[in-house]
């Protein structure tokens, strides 16, 4: 330990409980720790942290070291420290912390009527609001007695305490002197090299109960009983506690999902009326009868689906899937895709409406990305040794050479394309699954070999072994390909060493989503817009890429069902295994580091211990909570005219989801370091550009993979009787074939069987036009067209007009920012006169004609340049 750290006498370890987070004084609070473990070689790890240490109390931090035989594992240091008034004054000035000044005096008007309805999902007042509304100023540090300071020590909060000790952290250095090498510097490179092994802040308490010591607000424990535990799903989240505790990214994605899910309940109603919809007309089907039924479906043969190992089959066989295809193929999908085009405008605006609340109320109006930008990356200060002068600051910084950025972004970007051409080759390999495998089921359930197995039995179809069979192995590909690929992407960005953390985490953002967009969407994209579209015809019929296997057709009753199936299966089995996943792999491996630390009484399982046993969270914690909401988002948005209960699965998800995720940041992660967000940052775009294509995917469903359109044309201008019903429709949507075109090795299973019936709209064998495409494929392929383009029209004309009606910032936000911002230059310029008055009337002087300055410069690097 260095000789200038600050350091109580050892107290005996059975008489003093180190469930505490404040140094051994009991008053200085620890705001970060650090813990290492001496190696046998590590000298050089050593002089690091002595020269590091040194160099953070030469700072003004103040240190306190725990030694080993303290721990309980007798090898682990732990080096706490605290940042006492000034240090956290002057970062408070740099970093333009937003601090209160004067009690806002604006009167809330946001009672709702009948707001009495809302009680029972209420939480108490105190844990809601922990902290009183107040107008707020960037903090100066030579105006201190300008804001409401009542206690240096709680006037910061404990996530801006450690906000700002890492801050420091990050950009302090470990070499000798100011002519040492200037790259050693950030406790990330300690990290990595094992200098240190962890670092993070303290929880203020078990989560459990609260501290025993009454300076401790155990807000952990708040949070926990308030938040974290599932039989609170029903209460809203406290997001002002959350925001204190975590700070404004963590807040901002918990207000984010919580927004989310609350839209998702309305979606998830009206979609649980368009399936019940479809339950109640089931006997208003008329097709699904016909097919059903001995006279007409009993009656017609279709040809084989294979060509070796499959044989003639009755139409009659599919009778249990037309059933099931009309919960999802009916009149109120049609509505419910519409609904959804304008149900995700509204999302999108009223989120932007609650994000500006949420800027204002947590002091993040006037935070700009830019301020960020000035905060570069000590990962690209280290690995580019270029130096260039920088036209704003005037300063020599690092800096990329254009050759090696070029070179690295396209290294980068081919590393992408190769696995998303691993995706597609994947696909394609799952397809050929789908078509070798469909014989084999075709052959051994020829004889009905399902049929004695009870209740599910007689629904077990070749189709539907082979569309399920064929789901959950892409499944399994699917996360065999993210757990691969993340490994990957993270490399890849690191070697592009983007400059910011914003541009690192935008970069990363865009290769993740590209690539699990691929990954999960493309056999959904298969089966709704390329199956049974490139069959051909009976003796004509096209294969897969010139092999013997020929392309996939749809059943009679459409390929909505298949693709109904494919979405279930992917999007449930993503969110079962992703919670299963969240919620059980952290507490195996925190139960399992901390099996010896169970036996010791609570005195002597230190504070610094307890965290330290726990997961640590990571700079990319949130991306991935981000990434997995966005892909449910796509699921219930891009294919939802197949699954009109898709929003319900995802709401029943999300509800599980917000309490996973709060039960294991608060019980199973360290104590993220607070940083500053005021929106989703780069995935708002993706959920836009999302949004939009829902519109046109949708569309597209209802056209072509679905059998609403060639129905309604059949019934408006085909129907033999000129009568507004389906009688018939069966017969006309099949084509007739003659068998004895079909080549000769074929014939061995044709049973005598003269002619067969196929899915198409063709002229029949005879006709001057044979087996080319009747005028009634042309009507229908134009009614497709025409509906995609009105649907796209009306539904985007709708969107841009509720996007134009609903302002991004609520009236009464606009006016509490103009009148902060009015009050901030009032009192601010008050003060200066009143300061100036004193100081005029101390010194003798009765004439000053100069004019106060109301906001006098602070030069912004001369703190880090002297402190670092």
């Amino acid at each position: 330990m260095h000789p200038n750290m600050c350091r109580a006498d050892i107290i005996d370890k059975q008489q003093h409980s180190k469930d505490s987070v404040f140094f051994r004084d009991g008053v200085r609070m620890i705001d970060f720790v650090l813990s290492y473990v001496e190696d046998k070689d590590g000298e050089r790890k050593q002089e690091r942290r002595r020269l590091y240490e040194a160099n953070l109390v030469n700072v003004g931090l103040e240190l306190e070291t725990e030694d080993k035989s303290e721990s309980d594992d007798g090898k682990t240091y732990f080096v706490k420290i605290h940042a006492p008034w000034e240090v956290l004054a002057t970062y408070a000035d740099v970093l333009k912390v937003k601090v209160p000044f004067k009690t806002n005096d604006i009167p809330d008007n946001s009672e709702m009527p009948m707001n009495w309805l809302s009680t029972p999902f209420r939480l108490p007042e105190h844990i809601m609001h922990p902290q009183p509304d107040y107008f707020t100023a960037p903090f100066d540090k030579s105006k201190s007695d300008f804001f409401l300071i009542d206690n240096k020590d709680t006037f910061f909060s404990p996530s801006t305490r450690n906000r700002i000790v890492y801050y420091i952290l990050s950009r302090c250095s470990y070499f000798r002197d100011e002519c040492g090498d200037k790259d050693k510097k950030g406790i990330k490179r300690l990290l990595n090299n094992g200098t240190y092994t962890a670092s993070f802040p303290l929880h203020d308490s078990r989560y459990w109960t609260r501290s025993k010591d009454a300076n401790c607000e155990s807000d952990r424990y708040s949070l926990h009983k308030h938040w974290a535990r599932f039989f609170c799903f029903f209460k809203e989240q406290p997001l002002n506690l959350i925001r204190k505790y975590y700070g404004e990214k963590i807040g901002i994605y918990f207000a984010w999902l919580g927004f989310y899910t609350e839209m998702l309940l309305f979606a998830a109603i009206v979609g649980t009326i368009c399936f019940i919809y479809g339950i109640l007309t089931y006997d208003e089907n008329e097709w699904s009868k016909e097919i059903c039924s001995e006279e007409v479906g009993g009656n017609i043969v279709m040809c084989p689906l294979c060509d070796k190992k499959c044989g003639f089959w009755k139409l009659n066989t599919t009778c249990n899937s037309s059933w099931q295809s009309h919960m999802f193929d009916n009149v109120g999908t049609v509505f419910f895709a519409i609904f959804m085009g304008i149900w995700v405008t509204l999302f999108l605006e009223f989120w932007k409406r609650r994000q500006a609340r949420l800027e204002y109320e947590w002091d993040l109006v006037d935070f700009e990305e830019e301020q960020q930008q000035l905060q570069l990356r000590p990962e690209y200060e280290t690995k580019c040794t270029g130096r260039k002068l920088n036209r704003i600051t005037q300063e020599m910084e690092p800096y990329l050479p254009i050759t090696s950025k070029c070179a690295r972004t396209f290294l980068s970007g081919a590393t992408v394309l190769l696995w998303i051409s691993l995706i597609i080759a994947c696909i394609i390999g799952v397809i050929a699954y789908r078509l070798a495998v469909y014989a084999a089921f075709a052959s051994i359930m020829k004889d009905s070999a399902t049929t004695h197995i009870q209740v599910v039995g007689p629904y077990i179809t070749p189709q539907l072994a082979t569309s399920v069979t064929a789901s959950c192995i892409n499944f399994v590909i699917i996360m065999i390909l993210n757990l691969m690929y993340e490994r990957v992407a993270v490399w890849i960005t690191d070697m592009e060493i983007p400059k910011t953390h914003l541009e690192y985490e935008n970069k990363l953002v865009v290769k993740m989503f590209l690539f699990q967009f691929v990954n999960y969407y493309s056999s959904c994209f298969y089966v709704a817009f390329f199956k049974g579209k490139f069959v051909g015809y009976p003796g004509k019929y096209a294969y897969m890429f010139g092999s013997t296997l020929r392309n996939e057709e749809c059943d009679p009753g459409g390929c909505l069902i298949e693709l109904t199936t494919q979405l279930v299966i992917v999007m449930t089995g993503k969110q079962v295994w992703g919670n299963i996943q969240e919620a059980l792999v952290p507490w195996l491996m925190n139960w399992w580091g901390s099996r010896k630390a169970r036996n010791h009484p609570e005195s002597l399982y230190s504070r610094w211990e307890q965290d330290h046993d726990l997961q640590s969270f990571g700079n990319l914690g949130l991306f991935y909570e981000y990434l997995e909401m966005v892909i449910q988002f796509g699921f219930i948005t891009l294919f939802v005219a197949s699954f009109p209960l898709a929003p319900l699965l995802a709401l029943i998800n999300n509800i599980i989801e917000v309490r996973v995720d709060a039960w294991k940041l608060t019980t199973q992660f360290r104590r993220p370091v607070a940083a500053k967000a005021h929106s989703i940052g780069a995935w708002q775009e993706i959920l836009n550009g999302m949004a939009v294509l829902s519109v046109v995917t949708n569309a597209f469903i209802v056209a072509f993979t679905s059998d609403m359109i060639p129905r309604l044309v059949y019934m408006y201008a085909y129907q033999p009787d000129g009568e507004m019903n389906m009688k018939g429709y069966i017969n006309n949507s099949l084509s007739v074939f003659n068998i004895s075109a079909i080549p000769l090795a074929i014939k061995r299973y044709m049973n005598m069987v003269l002619l067969c019936r196929y899915r198409d709209y063709r002229y029949a064998s005879g006709h001057e036009k044979e087996y080319s495409h009747t005028m009634q494929f042309w009507h229908i392929l134009a009614a497709k067209l025409a509906f995609i383009i009105i649907v796209e029209h009306v539904v985007f004309v709708v969107k841009f007009f509720v996007a134009w009606m609903i302002p991004d910032v609520p009236s009464d936000v606009r006016a509490r920012v103009k009148r902060e911002r009015y009050l901030v230059q009032e009192y601010l310029h008050n003060y200066e006169v009143e300061k100036l008055k004193i100081q005029l009337s101390q010194n003798g002087h009765t004439d000053c004609s100069c004019t106060p300055m109301i906001y006098p410069s602070i030069p912004k690097h001369e703190v880090l340049s002297e402190c670092l």
